[in-house]
């Protein structure tokens, strides 16, 4: 391999690796920040809302990731990637991470031309298709992150509406009651109520800081829950009851998405296998025969491989859906 070659491989490494440990000493640095004593000696000090962790020492962004945070703020990726972070809870400003998903793309380029052999319109062709591939990357990682995190969430609702009602009846204020549910839940529903308790404490009414929850974590279960404290505030009623009638609901719709997901994992299953095996089968050519499979990639050839990967593509988003049941 020629000495160009090693340079850029070690180029791509490089670019990857220091993507890797920024991500990884925001999330330290800020996770540090956010300590139950720090939180303890905050709440002591008026509730001071979540975002005073980002002012910490230790937790400083660089100037060039604040200067991405005011070029992208008020714009859709800005505040797309704000929400996509408040989901996942990754503790680190929107700048921060399209500073990482720029790295991430300027490295797959840089695999990209290697692959293609430094030849010109291949290698412009294959680093293109790796740079999109690393600039997605990491919102796939952080969409994941949510989901799990939603699905954690969803879990739990049912017992903390049960929670809430139990101690409404014994004559909790809401606000009392979320308090409580901070206190004596686990996380990740501690620490969205958590997040709502403090809000209030900053002067939020307890309906708008529900709404913020509720575009934090988008559910339809935490959607029922929010209308009926919503509505329950306007026209008056049994708090108590209805959360208990709601919770009620919840646990059943829980319990037959979990009996589906049972039924439709040797589905999901062997979609996630029939869409890898081209890639292995392609890598593992690449591995053993170069020169083979790169015949292919030569015009009018290329467009079997550009043809194939996009109708993989269509066939996997395909099978997910029908497997995808709503309740």
């Amino acid at each position: 391999m020629e000495s160009s070659q090693l340079l850029s491989i070690a180029a791509a490494l490089f670019v990857f690796i220091a993507a890797a440990l920024v991500f990884i000493g925001v999330q330290s640095s800020r996770a540090r920040a956010s300590t139950p004593e720090m939180e303890d000696r905050l709440d002591r000090y008026g509730n001071i809302a979540d975002e005073i962790v980002s002012d910490t020492p230790g937790s400083a962004t660089s100037a060039f990731s604040e200067k991405i945070d005011r070029a992208t703020k008020g714009t859709s990726l800005g505040e797309k990637t704000a929400t996509l972070l408040a989901r996942a809870d990754l503790k680190m400003t929107a700048g921060e991470f399209i500073a990482i998903r720029g790295g991430a793309a300027f490295g797959g380029f840089v695999l990209g031309v290697i692959f293609g052999g430094f030849q010109a319109n291949l290698s412009i062709l294959f680093g293109i298709v790796f740079g999109v591939i690393g600039w997605m990357v990491p919102p796939k990682y952080a969409g994941m992150k949510a989901s799990q995190r939603q699905k954690k969430f969803n879990g739990q609702l049912g017992d903390t509406i049960g929670l809430m009602a139990n101690s409404l009846r014994a004559g909790y204020s809401l606000l009392q009651t979320m308090e409580l549910v901070s206190r004596e839940s686990p996380d990740p529903m501690a620490d969205e109520f958590r997040r709502v308790v403090r809000e209030v404490g900053l002067g939020i009414s307890p309906q708008q800081a529900l709404n913020n929850l509720l575009r934090r974590v988008p559910s339809e279960d935490l959607d029922l829950m929010v209308s009926a404290i919503n509505i329950q505030h306007e026209l008056g009623g049994n708090l108590g009851q209805i959360l208990d009638i709601i919770g009620e609901t919840i646990r059943e719709r829980v319990r037959i998405k979990g009996e589906i997901n049972v039924l439709v994992a040797q589905q999901k299953f062997s979609a996630n296998v029939i869409a890898a095996m081209p890639i292995v089968m392609t890598l593992g050519l690449y591995a053993i025969n170069r020169d083979y499979l790169m015949s292919m990639f030569v015009w009018p050839w290329v467009c079997l491989p550009i043809g194939a990967a996009v109708l993989l593509c269509i066939g996997y988003v395909m099978m997910r859906k029908i497997v995808a049941i709503e309740i």
